[in-house]
């Protein structure tokens, strides 16, 4: 392509170092537009030190849309690489709102960050950025990383839309399923009106036999406490759990697993709650997990014992399981009426275990002569009795206020 008269000689000024030519030279290649895309994007490639970078990335957002369509094109012909092209599409602004949104619903995942990085950083209140959010609901996609940052970001702005797409009868279905799992994504349950929320809590009940192999696996690590099928009741109140609510197994572990939120209280301004998860019963136990720093403490040993002896009074019988491949750790304890009757421990190269005991080994060796395996259920003939419970771990929470989408 013929380069226009002048733009070679702006391109040098460009990396001369003087900033008044540099200032000059952004200016005057901006007002060539278009035309001056082809040559400038040659010098990107040409010299990518950080100084010229950001001479450069000032004209093409000055060029603006056109500049971002050429950056796009040069990356799919293999112009750019991909740090490249994340940095030149990081320096467009709000007049690219809409080709930002765009390449969020790209299939390339690592283009769909970036177009959600670029959404977050404008923070502009984008119809076409709601819409790629809706449409990321919709089709079932995840919300970690850039997309979630953008949806609490715009919540304010977004939340009364979505609300009004929820009942915008001549809206798809589609759209009408991300409205509302953005709604709960964003603001959990409370963010629904009363008829959404039945709605909801219609389809956990339908939901609520089976899906019990979606329990976690023992890989890399785990904990989780086993206690009686007949007297699980009492494990609510020895470990301090509130409004326990019926909810399938893929919901519950999802739930359990998700990260705490905060709750100050007046004699803890760090205060946070979580959820646990207690299964249905499962061969005539049931398990429980959750959040090991809320449910058990942070004195890994001293609080292993004193929570799994406190379990045991309450329920008769308990056992918690601790395995971390990374850390080394493989630990577990049984107990029953409010005493340790059984416990092994290896840890770093240290082993104790009671010789005298018919049942030794790690927590994969034992967990099913205890109990239960958790990667055995569903798999082998599992006996399932009732359903599954979701509790919280602060009694002036509820479950309303925790964010996020979880499987039904």
């Amino acid at each position: 392509m013929e380069i226009e008269p002048g733009i070679e000689e702006l391109i040098e000024d460009l990396t001369s170092g003087d900033s008044a030519r540099v200032t000059a030279a952004v200016e005057r290649l901006a007002a060539h537009g278009e035309n001056a895309l082809p040559r400038l994007l040659e010098a990107v490639c040409a010299d990518q030190s950080p100084q010229r970078l950001e001479a450069y990335g000032e004209v093409l957002s000055r060029i603006g849309a056109p500049a971002f369509d050429a950056v796009l094109a040069a990356a799919s012909a293999g112009q750019l690489d991909g740090w490249l092209r994340a940095r030149l599409l990081r320096v467009f602004d709000e007049r690219c709102a809409g080709r930002y949104a765009a390449l969020a619903l790209d299939p390339d995942r690592w283009l769909s960050n970036v177009g959600y990085e670029g959404l977050l950083r404008l923070r502009v209140d984008s119809e076409a950025g709601l819409r790629a959010l809706v449409e990321k609901a919709a089709r079932g996609g995840d919300f970690y990383g850039e997309p979630g940052k953008y949806l609490h970001a715009m919540w304010d702005a977004y939340a009364p839309r979505l609300r009004d797409l929820c009942q915008d009868p001549a809206s798809s279905r589609p759209e009408r399923r991300g409205a509302l799992g953005l709604l709960i994504e964003g603001g959990g349950l409370d963010a629904l009106d009363a008829r959404d929320r039945m709605l909801v809590e219609r389809l956990v009940r339908v939901k609520l036999p089976g899906g019990v192999r979606a329990v976690p696996d023992t890989q890399l690590s785990a904990w989780w406490l086993a206690v009686p099928g007949d007297t699980y009741e009492g494990v609510f109140e020895a470990l301090g759990l509130h409004d326990p609510r019926p909810v399938p197994v893929p919901t519950g572990v999802a739930a359990a697993m998700c990260e705490e939120i905060p709750n100050p209280s007046p004699d803890d301004p760090s205060r946070g709650t979580s959820r646990a998860f207690v299964t249905p019963e499962l061969d005539g136990w049931r398990l429980v997990f959750g959040q090991f720093p809320q449910l058990v403490g942070y004195d890994d040993w001293n609080d292993m014992v004193e929570t799994v002896e406190r379990v045991s009074a309450a329920c008769g019988k308990a056992q918690l399981f601790y395995v971390d491949d990374a850390g080394g750790a493989d630990i577990w304890f049984a107990a029953e009426d409010g005493l340790i009757v059984r416990q092994y421990a290896a840890e770093g190269g240290w082993d104790e275990d009671d010789e005298d005991d018919d049942i030794t080994g790690g927590v994969r060796d034992v967990c099913g002569d205890l109990s239960v395996d958790p990667d055995l259920v569903g798999v082998l003939d599992t006996v399932v009795r009732g359903h599954g419970w979701l509790a919280v771990t602060a009694p002036d929470m509820g479950h309303g206020q925790f964010p996020g989408l979880l499987p039904v």
